[in-house]
């Protein structure tokens, strides 16, 4: 039984403290919040007059409700009112104690910062700065459990290790149901330290503004569905432009007066999430690198062949797990520096991008935390005018950050949601093979296996764009459909690639890259550069 002095606090809604002949049960517990008062509703009964008892609701902390507590049980229970009173003070006290102990048992627990040997130390480090840094790094996610998803789960881990920097990335997964949108997250998400994170799986409205004011910073918050989530996109959005957010709440104060408080919870924070509607949250995923999970019959396959060799105890997880800590341990070291792009005025986008302001933005801070993943192979230069340390871009960075968002630019770019551009890729591939430029929606349906409504949709979306055209038919027979344009997306994506191309032989022909120079401890080589030089020269 568990008592904590004479309660008995087996049952948190039916606590029961005994006092010799005196038994007190307080009916519904205590409630924990508001420590000014201790609202009660108490039962006393004595072992002489086990027939009679005494109700009564008060707060213990108000003295003229207690004076008449004494008085009346004594009188109704026939015991001597200083008997009574020494009970309920040293009941007032058990509770107070009680509460105490709930509240600091229910205190969410603060996950310790790992203290790395140095051992672990002096493995992260040379991790860091050996070379290939990005392709071993894709083939430890893979070696984690991974599977597939290459080109996603890299930009996704580049995004949640910008969460230590001043102005951090956010990332939202797109996919149909089923698709890997949460696996991609979740596996990701565990190659990083546990006090970096915060997962969530539903929020309320107000949830975000009742955080601690540093809680959430240099955080990765992980949000499971964002469908779930549609009461705070406000905050969010917030939370990933403005780096903080306030909100101003009355409440009363212990006289009962009105006051005015503001909460404050303060960023940056990374932002990263799952859903299925794209176009539900177009203004939050404005901000945010969008990642389109691979449906393909290929990743099926992987997927599946990895789920039968976990069945049959042919993966070795403990291999899984050791990769999931060292890569975690490279993580705690990297450190808080600043980031220049020497390069950043060459930068720019195809012209078919929408809202390329936004876009530019993501790119340069990409690109930047590329830079800053490779911080321990970087030169750590110092500004002689402000005194600012800081390390530079390289044009291996920026065709590293082109390169990994090829497909997202694409996606920008394309005036067709994803859902609707794989079925049309989809359905000019089956035209194609058929060898006819014609079709009905039926004879498409059946060889693409879709619901009525997904292709009703999709057609429609694609007539509205002028991709497609209705040539005859009526609405009782169907109609035939022709394709207008079959090489639109080819034309974006040559358009894409030659402009990347174009760009990086522009930087190519200005500059050379600086020769990097590492102390033992990487960034400890120092060398000074004004603000002034656009572009670092060669040594």
């Amino acid at each position: 039984m568990n008592k904590s002095g004479k309660l008995i606090t087996e049952n948190a809604e039916l606590l029961i403290y005994l006092d010799g002949k005196l038994h007190i049960t307080i009916l519904g517990g205590i409630k924990l919040t508001g420590l000014d008062r201790m609202k009660v509703t108490l039962k006393l009964t004595s072992t002489d007059h086990k027939q009679n008892a005494f109700r009564h609701n008060l707060d213990l902390y108000n003295s003229i409700q207690t004076e008449q507590l004494i008085e009346k049980s004594a009188e109704a229970l026939d015991i001597s009112t200083n008997e009574i009173s020494t009970a309920i003070s040293q009941l007032t006290t058990a509770l107070e104690n009680y509460r105490s102990e709930r509240l600091e048992a229910i205190k969410p627990k603060q996950v310790e910062k790992k203290q790395l040997t140095e051992q672990e130390r002096k493995a992260a480090i040379t991790y860091l700065k050996s070379p290939d840094l990005l392709t071993r790094t894709k083939q430890a996610i893979a070696q984690s459990g991974l599977v597939g998803e290459e080109t996603n789960s890299l930009i996704a881990y580049l995004t949640y290790t910008s969460r230590k920097r001043h102005t951090p990335l956010h990332l939202m997964c797109l996919g149909a149901s089923g698709t890997g949108k949460t696996w991609l997250q979740e596996r990701v998400s565990e190659l990083m330290p546990e006090e970096d994170k915060i997962e969530i799986t539903t929020l309320s409205m107000n949830a975000f503004y009742y955080f601690g004011k540093e809680e959430l910073k240099h955080k990765l918050l992980l949000i499971e569905d964002m469908d779930g989530a549609e009461a705070v996109l406000y905050p969010l959005r917030e939370l990933q432009s403005k780096r903080k957010i306030s909100k101003t709440v009355t409440l009363k104060d212990s006289k009962g007066n009105l006051k005015t408080v503001t909460l404050n919870v303060e960023g940056p924070v990374c932002i990263s999430g799952c859903t299925t509607r794209e176009q539900l949250y177009e203004d939050n995923a404005n901000r945010c690198i969008l990642l389109y999970m691979d449906n393909s019959p290929e990743q099926d396959k992987k997927i599946m062949d990895y789920q039968r060799k976990l069945s049959a105890g042919l993966i070795n997880q403990y291999e899984e797990r050791k990769v999931r800590e060292q890569v975690k341990n490279v993580q705690r070291i990297l450190k808080p520096i600043s980031v220049r792009n020497p390069y950043a005025t060459y930068l720019h986008l195809p012209e078919a991008v929408f809202k390329p302001r936004r876009t530019m933005l993501l790119l340069l801070m990409f690109t930047e935390t590329i830079t800053y993943y490779h911080q321990y192979q970087r030169e750590l230069k110092t500004d002689e005018d402000t005194g600012e340390q800081y390390i530079e871009s390289t044009i291996a960075d920026i065709e590293a950050a082109f390169t990994l968002l090829e497909t997202t630019l694409l996606k920008k770019s394309d005036e067709l949601n994803d859902a609707c551009r794989n079925f049309f890729e989809r359905m000019k591939t089956y035209l194609k093979e058929q060898d006819t430029e014609a079709f009905y929606s039926k004879e498409v349906r059946s060889a693409m296996r879709l619901s009525p409504s997904s292709l009703g949709r999709y057609l429609y979306e694609l007539e509205r764009m002028g991709y497609i055209k209705i040539t005859r038919g009526n609405r009782y027979k169907g109609f035939e459909y022709k394709i207008q344009n079959w090489n639109d997306l080819e034309t974006l994506t040559n358009d894409a690639q030659n402009m990347v191309k174009t760009i990086l032989e522009n930087i190519k022909a200005v500059t050379r890259n600086p020769v990097v120079t590492q102390s033992t401890d990487g960034l400890l080589k120092v060398q000074r550069a004004s603000k002034k030089k656009a572009v670092t020269q060669e040594q």
